[in-house]
């Protein structure tokens, strides 16, 4: 069993001034935190699903990835900034810290948020809502932990509910 770390989210979120849509993840796996960005483990199925729904090449760098959540107004961040975890389980996590988003929220036009997983959403319903007044749509997890969702199946829930408006909110 792994050794539960005390942890501080590193990286900022990507946003810019015309975000519209925000998605949240719960916190920075290893591989994420130790490439310093989002969704850094090459079995998530993020970048391959938001492609798709966005209907644009894979991004492959960094650079070209948040080129295309700030082209599609969308901005990324964690629900977590600090917490005990053990490697990259949700499920271990505790002693959780919440960030602020009055930081996105205030200086964006961000109106809607979703979240990647059933931590994120359990941990911004219960810490992050009662602050913004924001109701977050809960989309299945592209960890490679969330073996039950295929590629397509991921695609088409994340898709209809990014796509469809707010028709789907939880």
């Amino acid at each position: 069993m792994k050794e539960y770390m005390s942890l501080v989210h590193t990286f900022e979120p990507i946003y810019d001034k015309d975000s519209e849509i925000l998605i949240l993840g719960s916190f920075p796996s290893v591989k994420s935190r130790k490439n310093n960005f989002y969704y850094g483990h090459p079995q998530n199925r993020f970048w391959k699903v938001m492609a798709s729904v966005l209907e644009c090449k894979l991004p492959e760098t960094t650079d070209e990835k948040r080129k295309m959540l700030i082209d599609n107004h969308i901005a990324i961040w964690d629900v977590i900034a600090s917490c005990r975890i053990q490697g990259s389980s949700d499920v271990s996590i505790k002693d959780v810290k919440v960030n602020d988003f009055d930081m996105i929220l205030k200086t964006s036009k961000v109106k809607r948020i979703f979240v990647n997983g059933a931590k994120a959403y359990e941990l911004y319903h219960k810490y992050g809502e009662p602050k913004t007044g924001i109701k977050a749509v809960k989309l299945p997890s592209t960890s490679p932990a969330n073996a039950a969702f295929s590629v397509e199946r991921l695609t088409k829930e994340w898709k209809e509910a990014i796509k469809g408006g707010s028709k789907n909110e939880v």
